[in-house]
């Protein structure tokens, strides 16, 4: 089985303090990364935004936490994972977990893969202090490190 968040989070695919005006700039910056790694075309990014419009904020799945993502027929072209964290926080329209200062944007060619990504994400969000040290990290290569031992952990 494939190691979706170590294999695919790279210090390409992660950028830290991003200015974001709203919820929309975050998924878009987010989005941003993925089509520059490959692993999505420019369309996908308008499809989160769309299912954040259409559903509301379903992808906040813990309190500062955002983890936006389409379908694979809105332009995967293979899987990918983007971490973003905010300059300064923003809401997403979810009351209780608001405002989000974490961005971990998702594409996966299939449905498999999409739940071996939040199986593995579901081990990092239960590490409150890796989820701290991340949102907290200075340097892209500390993210890196910081998956890399809650991944191997899980």
């Amino acid at each position: 089985m494939v190691k979706l968040l170590i294999d695919l989070i790279t210090e390409g695919t992660i950028d830290l303090e991003v200015s974001a005006e709203n919820w929309e700039a975050a998924v878009r910056k987010g989005g941003e990364l993925l089509v520059s790694s490959g692993a999505a075309e420019n369309r996908y990014i308008k499809a989160m935004i769309e299912m954040v419009r259409q559903l509301g904020p379903y992808i906040v799945i813990s309190k500062g936490i955002a983890f936006p993502h389409a379908r694979p027929e809105d332009g995967v072209l293979k899987n990918g994972v983007s971490l973003i964290t905010l300059k300064e926080a923003v809401d997403f329209g979810d009351e209780d977990n608001d405002p989000i200062k974490l961005v971990i944007s998702f594409c996966s060619t299939d449905s498999e893969g999409h739940l071996t990504a939040l199986s593995e994400l579901v081990d990092f969000l239960r590490d409150e202090d890796a989820v701290n040290n991340v949102m907290n990290a200075k340097s892209k290569s500390e993210v890196v490190e910081i998956m890399k031992r809650v991944v191997a952990a899980g």
